[in-house]
C-alpha cells in the first residue's frame, strides 16, 4: 500500500474543511490492516465514524453531499477495499476542491497550502490517480496543485534458511589439526512478510545482533552458510535504499536540534528529484508521525548537554531511517534503556509502521508481556541456534506441548529466556529428561536429579529440528506472493538518486557549522583564550627592542605565540575523527555521502570558527605588548598565525585518523609537539647534522621565522638607538622574504590532510 501526498492551494475559507479531511485520511492510514494471504491485497478495517470527522454545519452542504457520494462511501464500511478505483477517487477529490474554490474564492485573498492523502495499492493506480488529478486541474484558476515526486515503495518478503556464521576463537591461530573457528549462528531459519514484526529474542550472547546484521546485509556470509532472499532474490546493493537499520546505540549529533537532525538526513538521503521544500515537508510529516512536534526545536543532547528524553532520541534515530520510506526495517534493541511506558510507545510506533505495509525485524532481550503480545512472529535463539520459530502467540502452546510449561504465573518472555538459558526453576521438566535423570544416564550430567542447562538446550534444539525446522523450510520453498515488477523497479542504484558531490559538500559544511557552533564558541574556550592573551600582554607590557636584553624578551614572546598556536589546534583536531567514528560508520554504511565530501566539508567547517579566537588573541597581545605599530607587520603576523593553525590542524587530523584512539593519539601528538618545539630555533640554534632535518619538519620553526621577519624587517633603517637587524641573534637566522617558510607551512597544511584522508579511508574500509 502506497501513501501518495499532494498539495492543493485553496482559499482560507475552506482550509479548515480540508484540515478535517486530512485528519480523516490519517485515521484511515493508521488503521490496522489485515493481510489476505491468497492474493496479497492489503485491506484496512475499522473506518468507523469517518462521517463524524467531516464538518457538516451548513457552510458546505454541497461539499458534504459530494463527499458522501464519492469518497466516504468507499471507506466508511468495515474492511472496505480502500484501493478500489483509486484514480477516480483522486479525481473526485480534486473536482470537489475546484467546485468549492469556484464557489467560495474571493479575489485578492491569500491562498493556503493543505496536504491531503490518497491511499493506493499499486504503481498503476498511483499513475491513474496522477492522471486523474491532471484531468481535474484544467482550470488553473480554480485549483492549483503540485505533485510531490516520490518513488513508490514496494513490499519485501524476507526469507532465510540454515543461516550460519563462524568467527575465529580469541588468541588462536589457524591450524590444520585443530578447529579454531566457532559458530556464532548455526542453522537459523525464518521469514517475515509485509505487515509483520519479527522479534529475535534470546539471552545475551545468543547471536541476535549478528543475525540482524547478516539479514540487513551489513555482514556478508559465504554461499554455503545459508540462503537469504528478498522477494526471492539475493541481496544486492540496490536494496540499500529499501532497507533501514537502527542501531542499538543512539548515534546522533548532540548539538543539533531534532528538526535539524532529520532535515540534514533528508537533504542527503532523499532522491535528488525532490526539491528542498519537498524534503522539508517530508521531515515535518515524519516529525508529526513520530510525535516529536513538541521537541522539534530542542537539541538532541547527550552526556555533556541536556536535551530530549531517551525515548524521543530513539524516535529521532528511527525517523532518520523512515525518511526514505524503507520497505524493510531492522532495529537492534529499540527498547534498551527505556522505561516500560516509553518502550510500549516505541513498539506501538513500529507496529504502525509494519501495518503500513513494511516488514520490521527487531532484536529484543526480555520484553514485557504487553510488548510480547504485539509481535507477529518470534525466533528464540539459544547459543546461536534456533529453539523456536513461528507465531509469537503460539510460542507458549508449542513449549507446553513438549513438556515445558510454567508452574507459576510468569511473563511469556521471561519464561522463554529462562528456557534458552537452561533454567528450569518453577517450570515443568519434560518427561524424557526426567526419566534420563532418574536413570542416571552417563550422557547426562545431573545435579540434584535435574538436567543441566546443556541438556535442556540439546533437548529443545532436538525437538525443534524434529518437529518444526523441516516444516518451516518447506514453507520457504513456496514463492513469495508479490508482484514481479517490483524486482525491476528496485534495481535503481542509490548513488544515482542522491545529490551530487558538490551538494554533499555544501550540506555537510552547513551541518558542521551548526553542529560545532556551540562547541567552539562556548564560554570556557573564549575565557581561556582571552585570559591567556591578557596575562601574556601584561607580562610583556609595552615591550620594545631598544637593547639586546629587551630584544631577547620580545623574541621570547614571538616564540611563545608560535608554540601556543602550534599545539593548541593539534590537540583540538585529534578528537575530530575518533569522536565522529560511530556517526561516520553509520552514515557511510548507507552510502549517505562520499568520504571525500565528508572530509573536505569537515575540515573546511572548522576554519571559520577556528580563526575567530586567534584574531581576538592577537588583537589583545599585539597592542598590549607594544609590538611593531605597522599595519603590514600586524597583517603579516595575523597571516602567520592563520597558516600555523591550518598546518597544526592538519597534523592533529592525521594523528587522530591514524590511530582512532584518543589516548594513543594524544600521547603521540605530545611527543611530536615537544620535538617540534625543541627544534624550533629558540632553545638551540645549531643542531647536529643528523638531526638537522627535524627543524624543517617543525611548524614552530617556520612560524617563528615568519614572526621574526614581520617584526624585524631589515629593509629600512631602524629609528631606535639600537637596531635589531644588527643583532647577532637576528643575523643568525638569515631572514629573507619568507617565501620558503610560507611554502613549507602550506605544504604541511595540505600534506597532513592528505595523510589524514588516507588513514581515514583505510579505517573505514577495515571497519566495513
Amino acid at each position: 500500500m502506497v501513501l501518495m501526498e499532494a498539495k492543493v492551494l485553496m482559499p482560507p475559507k475552506i482550509q479548515q474543511t480540508f484540515q478535517s479531511m486530512d485528519e480523516v485520511y490519517d485515521l484511515i492510514s493508521r488503521s490496522r490492516p489485515v493481510q489476505d494471504y491468497n492474493d496479497g491485497i492489503r485491506k484496512a478495517r475499522s473506518a468507523d465514524s469517518i462521517m463524524g470527522k467531516l464538518p457538516n454545519d451548513g457552510h458546505f452542504p454541497w461539499f458534504s453531499s459530494r463527499m458522501n457520494g464519492s469518497f466516504v462511501r468507499k471507506v466508511s464500511s468495515e474492511r472496505s477495499d480502500l484501493t478500489a478505483d483509486g484514480g477516480n477517487t483522486a479525481q473526485n477529490l480534486l473536482v470537489t476542491v475546484a467546485a468549492i474554490d469556484n464557489g467560495t474564492r474571493s479575489t485578492g485573498k491569500s491562498e493556503h497550502v493543505v496536504n491531503y492523502r490518497t491511499i493506493l495499492s499499486s504503481p498503476e493506480k498511483q499513475e491513474n490517480a496522477t492522471h486523474g488529478f491532471m484531468d481535474g486541474n484544467k482550470d488553473k484558476e480554480s485549483a492549483l496543485w503540485m505533485k510531490i515526486k516520490k518513488e513508490p515503495s514496494f513490499p519485501i518478503y524476507l526469507k532465510f534458511s540454515d543461516v550460519g556464521y563462524k568467527v575465529r576463537r580469541v588468541n588462536e591461530r589457524p591450524s590444520p589439526v585443530s578447529n579454531s573457528m566457532e559458530y556464532v549462528l548455526q542453522g537459523v531459519t525464518g521469514s517475515v512478510e509485509p505487515g509483520e514484526i519479527l522479534a529475535l529474542m534470546g539471552p545475551s550472547g545468543g547471536g541476535k545482533t549478528t543475525l540482524l546484521n547478516i539479514l540487513s546485509g551489513r555482514i556478508k556470509i559465504k554461499s554455503d552458510s545459508g540462503s537469504i532472499t528478498y522477494n526471492d532474490q539475493p541481496y544486492s546493493k540496490a536494496l540499500k535504499q529499501r532497507i533501514g537499520f537502527v542501531l542499538q546505540d543512539d548515534v546522533v549529533f548532540t548539538s543539533l536540534t531534532v528538526r535539524e537532525t532529520l532535515t540534514y538526513a533528508a537533504l542527503l538521503r532523499l532522491p535528488k528529484t525532490l526539491t528542498k521544500q519537498q524534503k522539508e515537508e517530508r521531515v515535518m510529516n515524519v516529525i508529526f508521525d513520530l510525535g516529536l512536534e513538541r521537541c522539534q526545536d530542542m537539541i538532541v543532547g547527550g552526556a555533556s548537554a541536556r536535551g530530549i528524553s531517551g525515548g524521543e532520541r530513539k524516535r529521532v534515530c528511527i525517523g532518520s531511517e523512515i525518511l526514505l520510506d524503507p520497505s524493510l526495517l531492522f532495529l537492534d534493541e529499540p527498547t534498551s534503556g527505556l522505561d516500560s511506558t516509553t518502550a510500549i510507545r516505541i513498539i506501538q510506533m513500529l507496529l504502525n509502521i509494519a501495518h503500513a505495509g513494511k516488514s520490521v525485524v527487531i532484536t529484543i532481550h526480555q520484553p514485557s508481556s504487553k510488548i510480547f503480545n504485539m509481535f507477529d512472529k518470534l525466533i528464540l535463539l539459544g547459543k546461536g541456534s534456533s529453539l523456536y520459530f513461528g507465531k509469537a502467540s503460539e510460542a507458549m502452546i508449542y513449549f507446553s506441548s513438549i513438556g515445558c510449561r510454567p508452574l507459576i504465573p510468569m511473563n511469556p518472555a521471561e519464561f522463554l529466556i529462562d528456557l534458552a538459558n537452561g533454567n528450569i526453576n518453577d517450570k515443568s521438566i519434560p518427561m524424557e529428561l526426567e526419566l534420563k535423570s532418574l536413570n542416571g544416564s552417563q550422557q547426562i550430567k545431573c545435579h540434584e536429579d535435574s538436567p543441566s542447562p546443556i541438556d535442556i538446550h540439546e533437548y529443545l534444539l532436538g525437538v525443534y529440528e524434529t518437529r518444526v525446522a523441516d516444516v518451516e523450510k518447506q514453507k520457504l520453498l513456496a514463492p513469495a506472493p508479490f508482484d514481479r515488477r517490483w524486482i525491476v523497479q528496485g534495481g535503481t542504484s542509490s548513488n544515482d538518486l542522491r545529490v551530487n558531490w558538490l551538494e554533499q559538500c555544501h550540506i555537510l559544511f552547513c551541518r558542521g557549522l551548526k553542529e560545532r557552533r556551540r562547541e567552539y564558541l562556548n564560554c570556557i574556550q573564549v575565557t581561556q583564550v582571552i585570559t591567556t592573551a591578557t596575562i601574556i600582554g601584561s607580562l610583556w607590557w609595552d615591550s620594545d627592542a631598544s637593547s639586546p636584553k629587551k630584544l631577547q624578551d620580545q623574541v621570547g614572546l614571538l616564540f611563545f605565540m608560535s608554540v601556543f598556536w602550534g599545539h593548541f589546534p593539534v590537540f583540538a583536531a585529534i578528537f575530530t575523527f575518533p569522536k565522529e567514528r560511530a556517526m561516520l560508520s553509520k552514515e557511510r554504511s548507507v552510502d549517505m555521502y562520499k568520504l571525500s565530501a565528508y572530509f573536505i566539508a569537515r575540515t573546511m567547517s572548522d576554519l571559520p570558527l577556528d580563526l575567530i579566537l586567534p584574531t581576538v588573541f592577537l588583537l589583545i597581545v599585539y597592542f598590549m605588548a607594544g609590538l611593531r605599530s605597522d599595519f603590514v607587520a600586524f597583517l603579516n603576523s595575523m597571516l602567520t598565525i592563520f597558516l600555523t593553525i591550518v598546518a597544526a590542524q592538519g597534523l592533529g587530523l592525521a594523528v587522530g585518523a591514524s590511530l582512532m584512539d584518543v589516548k594513543k593519539a594524544t600521547t603521540l601528538a605530545s611527543v611530536i609537539i615537544i620535538t617540534f618545539i625543541l627544534a624550533g630555533g629558540y632553545f638551540i640554534e645549531k643542531t647536529p647534522f643528523f638531526m638537522e632535518w627535524i627543524r624543517y619538519l617543525s611548524l614552530n620553526y617556520h612560524a617563528y621565522r615568519l614572526l621574526l621577519k614581520a617584526q624585524y624587517r631589515c629593509t629600512n633603517k631602524s629609528h631606535n638607538s639600537y637596531d635589531p637587524c644588527e643583532s647577532p641573534y637576528i643575523k643568525g637566522f638569515r631572514l629573507d622574504n619568507g617565501g620558503m617558510e610560507v611554502g613549507a607551512l602550506i605544504a604541511m597544511a595540505f600534506g597532513y590532510r592528505i595523510l589524514a584522508y588516507l588513514f581515514l579511508k583505510k579505517t573505514i574500509v577495515q571497519s566495513s
